[in-house]
């Protein structure tokens, strides 16, 4: 008989880089080049051991690397491009290596210290796709990686690479370090890969006479900054007055969005572009705490070469937010970007790709989209300051950014610490209520609260003073909202969610509330959009797991069962802490007649809840109060339960 060979296998990260031209430069200077390379080597074989990486291949000027965790793999590849960027400085361009750089998360074949198979095989493709500085990942790695690294995920969509029989699904990378999306923020190195120019944009050394600036807008809610004399600010490259610039520190969440150019070779789309930037500059006034330079002023500079330094010290703002829109045909390209006017780092970069159908609806999704994202970046970037002695506003910014995080018992306990702290300093805060309010419930909410009727008792006293101080205001009727729906007041909580949603219309968690508190008021048909929508408007909410698992509890009510396994398993991808995902993951598994899997997500529910220890106990849920809802979930949901092993009693 022959004898078996037994494979060894393992799942690791696997990180391919490779030197963008390097045949290019032997030929112009093989020994320049090599000094170059071992340099840079140095470098990257120090930052992969210092990742607790594995190399396992070279070949010249590529390198293969393996990784026990994706993060480390990510974080790794961010840290190489960075420090290669701060070493490409010091060399003349001729001699500067630049590495392009492709992660994935697979099965690999372990043949003595090397490593092959597909799982290697698909790394060195992806990095073939990435820009020189830049970065691709597999969607198995951004899937891992979900919110845990402060970076963003531009989706490729499918891209057939060599070799490979089907599309992959990449993901360019953009945070510290990534030159990928580097073009608008106008560096000293200006390659502009965001804008796909073909020429550097070259710096202008700009100086204005600065004005005193005068705040206004209403209570609660972000201003609009007005100058207080001599009209509009002075247009970039006129005359320095250095006698009058601003000597005081910027305010927090002090921003301009600065005119979108128009990159269309039909100078008729300057209105699309300007348009944008209007409604743009309108959504972000809106997020609590902001201050917003008027339109006027920020139109001051359009055409000119722009400096986000300067530019913030001449305005007085901590943050510039800079685009484009190229219109091609039926498509439009918007990239947006936003800088630290202080530091001059990129904070944040989006790309939109969408077909022109509708236009204004265009126009619409994409400001709400980055308005929705500003929100959360902002507060992140303020909490990262340093500050002696903070006041309220700094706490309810850290409590902002911690609620930036995945979901789970320790991130909502920070939370709320930040904002009963704000509470302390300042008990008349309308936002710091409703921020609490806001928590609290949701705590009660996701089923991660040990005393849900004291959160509950709290939220509805804070939610009424945040109402009462501030009526006016969208945080206020959503934490009104949120109460009631943790009540089980769905009736009533729908019309505040729908005044949330028209003093704010970038708030996309509303969308969601909405669309389940029409389930639990009996009415299934017409949900799902508003999870989708929501979704939509922001891909990458932390929230974003109860979103797809509640779409998922629709769909399989409703016996779409394949389509609730793909939602559900996309909210426990997000977040394995949510004992309902997986109690009705392991229904749908179960109905598909995959047992084994459904009792392994059963056990898992069990354990994150002890509510799920019956199917008597899980049929109290108010879930199931309304007859037309406890009757799709006989037919559906509770016959999977039973599959799957959940006794009666």
């Amino acid at each position: 008989m022959a004898e078996t060979q037994v494979v060894e296998r393992k799942l690791a990260a696997i990180f391919a880089a490779d030197v963008v031209g390097y045949s290019h430069l032997m030929q112009l200077d093989e020994l320049g080049t090599l000094r170059s390379l071992r340099v840079a080597r140095a470098i990257v074989d120090r930052l992969i051991a210092g990742h607790r990486g594995r190399i396992f291949t070279t070949a010249g000027d590529s390198v293969l690397a393996d990784f026990a965790s994706a993060v480390d793999a990510v974080e790794c590849a961010l840290a190489v491009q960075e420090a290669i960027a701060e070493e490409n400085a010091q060399w003349p361009e001729g001699e500067r290596m630049r590495f392009r750089i492709g992660v994935h998360l697979g099965d690999v074949i372990v043949d003595g210290d090397n490593l092959l198979g597909d799982g290697v095989n698909i790394a060195s493709r992806l990095q073939t796709l990435a820009e020189p500085g830049g970065i691709y990942v597999s969607a198995a790695v951004r899937d891992q990686i979900g919110t845990k690294l402060p970076v963003t995920f531009i989706d490729r969509g499918g891209q057939r690479l060599k070799n490979m029989a089907r599309p992959l699904r990449a993901f360019e990378i953009v945070g510290p370090g990534v030159d990928g999306l580097s073009g608008l923020a106008a560096r000293a190195v200006a390659r502009p890969v965001l804008l796909g120019l073909g020429a550097a944009i070259l710096l202008l050394a700009v100086v204005i006479a600065a004005a005193w600036w005068r705040w206004s807008g209403p209570p609660g809610m972000g201003t609009v900054a007005s100058q207080q004399v001599g009209g509009p600010a002075v247009p970039a490259g006129a005359p320095p007055d250095t006698a009058g610039v601003r000597s005081v520190s910027a305010p927090r969440l002090s921003i301009v969005v600065l005119p979108f150019l128009n990159l269309s070779n039909d100078p008729e789309q300057e209105y699309f572009a300007d348009a944008i930037t209007e409604d743009l500059t309108i959504d972000v006034s809106r997020i609590a705490g902001a201050v917003v330079i008027a339109r006027n002023s920020a139109f001051a500079y359009k055409g000119q070469p722009a400096d986000p330094k300067q530019i913030g010290r001449e305005l007085g703002v901590r943050y510039v937010l800079q685009g484009s829109v190229r219109r091609s045909g039926s498509q439009v390209r918007i990239n947006a970007v936003l800088i630290d006017a202080e530091t001059d780092a990129q904070l944040w970069a989006e790309r939109f790709d969408r077909d022109i159908g509708d236009l204004f609806a265009v126009q619409n999704e994409i400001t709400v989209r980055i308005a929705r994202a500003l929100q959360s970046q902002l507060a992140i970037a303020e909490a990262r300051r340093t500050v002696a002695h903070p006041d309220a506003l700094d706490y309810i910014l850290r409590g902002r950014a911690q609620l930036t995080k995945p979901i789970s018992p320790e991130n909502y306990n920070e939370a709320i610490g930040y904002f009963e702290s704000a509470l302390e300093l300042d008990p008349q805060s309308a936002e710091a209520a409703a921020w609490l309010a806001t928590l609290l419930a949701v705590r009660t909410l996701d089923e991660l609260s040990d005393f849900p009727n004291d959160d509950l008792h709290r939220a509805r006293q804070l939610a009424a003073h945040a109402l009462a101080a501030a009526p006016d205001n969208a945080l206020s009727h959503y934490a009104r909202a949120q109460v009631l729906r943790a009540e089980s007041r769905c009736a009533e909580a729908i019309p505040e969610y729908e005044v949330a949603v028209a003093l704010d219309r970038s708030r996309a968690p509303a969308y969601a509330h909405i669309g389940w508190c029409k389930f639990l008021t009996g009415s299934v048909d017409g949900v799902i959009p508003y999870f989708e929508q929501a979704i939509r408007l922001s891909p990458h909410e932390p929230a974003i797991a109860p979103w797809y698992g509640r779409l998922g509890v629709v769909q399989l009510l409703q016996s779409h069962t394949d389509e609730a396994i793909v939602s559900l398993e996309k909210a426990r991808s997000e977040n394995a802490g949510l004992p309902f995902v997986h109690a009705w993951l392991a229904a749908a598994y179960a109905l598909k007649g995959e047992d084994q899997r459904a009792h392994v997500e059963l056990g898992e529910a069990q354990q994150l809840n002890e509510g799920y220890g019956s199917l008597a106990t899980v049929k109290k849920s108010t879930w199931f109060a309304k007859p037309e809802i406890r009757a799709l979930a006989e037919a559906t949901y509770f016959v999977g339960l039973r599959k799957a092993g959940m006794p009666e009693q």
